[in-house]
């Protein structure tokens, strides 16, 4: 019988995402916008939030 455990330190299942994960990849996202120009301070945490809910949304199928 197979196991939904993988390595150490992993999830249940090898398709939960943390939210660690989500943040990263949100970060990612955030400084690849900052960088071309799309994101100023002034529309810093709306558009953070509105990437990381995006982000959670999609990995959660919420």
């Amino acid at each position: 019988m197979a196991s939904n455990k993988q390595n150490s330190g992993k999830e249940n299942s090898s398709t939960t995402v943390s939210n660690e994960t989500i943040l990263k990849i949100s970060k990612e996202i955030t400084v690849k916008f900052i960088e071309v120009g799309r994101i100023t301070p002034a529309t810093f945490p709306s558009t953070f939030a509105t990437i990381y809910s995006a982000i959670e949304k999609t990995v959660r199928n919420k």
